[in-house]
């Protein structure tokens, strides 16, 4: 199992996580023998937006003697009434819902104490005046919470709250379909079939800004809703051709700033097969021919730092440069870390000898020789 550090947190997680979504309808017998198989594998990374009591107290159950070995991101706002879940914002409840998610787990604190699901920018506003950010940051001054964390499907919310500079972690649906949506207050705009109805072309700027944006201000991403919802692994499905598992794990990976993605395994089958990724070779995680070759959606002129360009006769990683460049963009301006990244590159834009070896095996046409050039003309070499 492969580990990345969740942003500025410094917490370091499993690639491969786990959504709370295997642990629903489950004995306490089968919830334990998840977190074995979780903890035999190194998936270290639990999400827990439900706020089942029955799940919560089997996997405290299950998690009592290695609690350590584990990042548990439960959810703030979302509590339990009348026998089912319920999102709030009356800050009673919130306390009282946070209160008691602590003891039906068992511990006295969470690694990531995460808004729940902020999609509107009237809802995000009702957060912040309504004292629950203020009292997510009591709950990280006390210890109670290590990070504070927001859970959102809408890229235009998603930037407000990462620009106030205190959210930690982003909780975001990330795949290659809802990538190329414009920003929506109604979550079921990403998969309704209308707005696959004409061919979509390359990834909405917004997206790509809050990505680029987190990477830039340290927010690290844990990614739900990889294979939306089982869609993308279905001819059927928005793309009109279907994806396996890993590509969806590797492309969700493969965007700036995610450090783990929370696979809704429902099975243990699902969670092996998700654990599966990390020995899967390079062509069986290689999206790139089969993005190419979706019907309804289009990249082309758009990097997806596949990798396919590799290998540059200069030496240069045409795909980190590029990530690179475009963080700057997006910045306007060169960000110090990104400086010395590209500082740490063996070889530089500035080696490029226009040789197009890149273009010519890119996928999506991206043009790749002027990007080295500006490269060289941002960075100075």
């Amino acid at each position: 199992m492969q580990y990345r550090t969740l942003g500025r947190t410094g917490l370091q997680v499993s690639e491969i996580g786990m959504g709370c979504e295997g642990f629903v309808d489950r004995s306490a017998a089968e919830v334990r023998e998840m977190v074995d198989l979780m903890e035999s594998a190194g998936v270290n990374c639990i999400d827990l937006y439900t706020p089942n009591p029955e799940v919560r107290t089997s996997l405290g159950r299950a998690l009592e003697g290695r609690r350590e070995k584990f990042v548990l991101q439960g959810h703030i706002c979302s509590v339990w009434r009348d026998g089912q879940y319920k999102r709030t914002r009356d800050m009673a409840e919130v306390r009282e819902g946070f209160a008691e998610q602590l003891r039906l787990l068992g511990t006295d604190h969470l690694e990531v104490g995460m808004i729940h699901y902020v999609d509107a920018m009237d809802d995000w506003e009702t957060v912040l005046k309504t004292g629950i950010l203020d009292y997510a940051l009591e709950l990280k001054a006390a210890g109670a919470i290590r990070s504070v964390g927001l859970s959102s499907h809408n890229p235009e919310v998603s930037l407000a709250a990462v620009n106030t500079g205190k959210i930690d972690v982003l909780m975001f649906s990330v795949n290659p379909c809802y990538d190329l949506q414009p920003a929506s207050e109604d979550v079921e705009e990403l998969w309704a079939e209308k707005n696959y109805a004409q061919p979509l072309v390359n990834m909405d700027p917004q997206r790509q800004a809050l990505y680029e944006t987190c990477q830039r201000q340290g927010v690290g991403i844990t990614v739900m809703k990889a294979f939306g919802g089982g869609d993308l692994l279905s001819d059927l499905g928005p793309a009109g051709k279907a994806l396996t598992a890993v590509q969806c794990l590797h492309y969700a990976l493969t965007r700036p700033a995610v450090a783990s993605v929370m696979c809704g395994a429902r099975s243990m089958e699902d969670l092996r097969g998700c654990i599966a990724y990390e020995d899967a070779s390079q062509e069986e995680r290689d999206y790139a021919a089969a993005f190419a070759a979706m019907p309804k959606i289009s990249w082309k002129g758009h990097c997806m730092y596949c990798g396919h360009c590799a290998p540059c006769p200069q030496g240069i990683d045409v795909a980190a440069v590029t990530k690179f460049l475009n963080l700057c963009q997006a910045q306007g301006e060169i960000p110090e870390t990104v400086r010395e990244h590209y500082a740490a590159l063996p070889h530089k834009a500035g080696e490029c000898v226009a040789c197009g070896a890149c273009e010519k095996r890119c996928p999506f046409a991206v043009a790749a020789v002027e990007n080295m050039r500006r490269a060289a003309e941002l960075f100075g070499a």
